[in-house]
């Protein structure tokens, strides 16, 4: 399953290379724009992190927007650009939401591990390791939360309800999806982000919460099977033939096959 993942992200972002491309644009100049008005105050002061708390909020809505229109896309919708404004008001709730919660845990990082580390002794270690992991888990939880809210659930609090039970019942493979975002945002820096950049990131975690529920809704279908037992072959099938044989020469001159 974990091999298909990797080869159906890459292939649906291969097949929209150019929009790939026009959202990750996006991203450098949010995030090289924020960056140079916040270098622009003092550090440290009022105008500095106001710079940086808005910046958190128009990325977030942003990155929302953007994971809605690649939950279009591997859904075989066929969106346009001009429909991008619509995403941007359709999740701006749980994006603001993110932000809010992301600034208090940026904080958090930033004032507590210095302060347990300044401790010392078995109480400074035990705070920076509950901290480290808190940090993990949430990490690796939100990582479904935009792919909740694109395609299951309006509800704020359940989404983040949501995203905690995909994780604990996805350890496995969590991890790997979250090595698997840092390996790509990782190699992204050779390319000034371009690619495959933030939006393959997005992407990709909307791909893994769709095979996902393949699982869910055939446990739903098959009560009394041993969930230690999916049959990912069968469940993945259909999306396996979407994808078909691909070759070299077909995916960069596709009109010669």
């Amino acid at each position: 399953m974990i091999l298909f993942f990797i080869k159906k992200v890459f292939f649906d972002a291969w097949d929209n290379l150019l929009t790939v491309v026009l959202f990750n644009i996006g991203f450098s100049i949010i995030i090289a724009g924020s960056s140079y008005i916040a270098f622009l105050f003092e550090p440290a002061g009022v105008g500095y992190f106001s710079t940086v708390i808005l910046a958190v909020l128009i990325f977030n809505n942003y990155a929302a927007a953007v994971s809605g229109y690649m939950n279009e896309l591997i859904s075989n919708n066929r969106p346009e650009i001009k429909q991008f404004p619509e995403y941007i008001k359709k999740y701006w709730k749980s994006s603001a939401i993110i932000s809010v919660i992301s600034i208090f845990q940026i904080a958090a990082i930033i004032i507590g591990f210095p302060f347990y580390f300044s401790i010392g002794g078995l109480p400074g270690l035990i705070g920076l390791v509950t901290l480290f992991w808190i940090s993990v888990l949430w990490w690796l939880a939100v990582q479904y939360f935009f792919p909740i809210a694109t395609q299951l659930e309006p509800n704020i609090k359940k989404q983040f309800k949501k995203s905690f039970i995909i994780l604990l019942d996805n350890t496995f493979f969590s991890i790997f999806l979250g090595i698997y975002t840092i390996t790509v945002l990782g190699v992204s820096f050779f390319t000034a982000l371009l690619i495959p950049g933030i939006t393959v990131v997005l992407l990709a975690h909307q791909v893994a919460l769709k095979l996902r529920l393949y699982k869910y809704d055939y446990l739903e279908a098959n009560t009394e099977v041993n969930r230690k037992n999916i049959p990912w072959a069968e469940l993945l099938y259909d999306e396996k033939e979407k994808i078909g044989t691909r070759t070299i020469k077909g995916m960069i001159f596709p009109w010669k096959e």
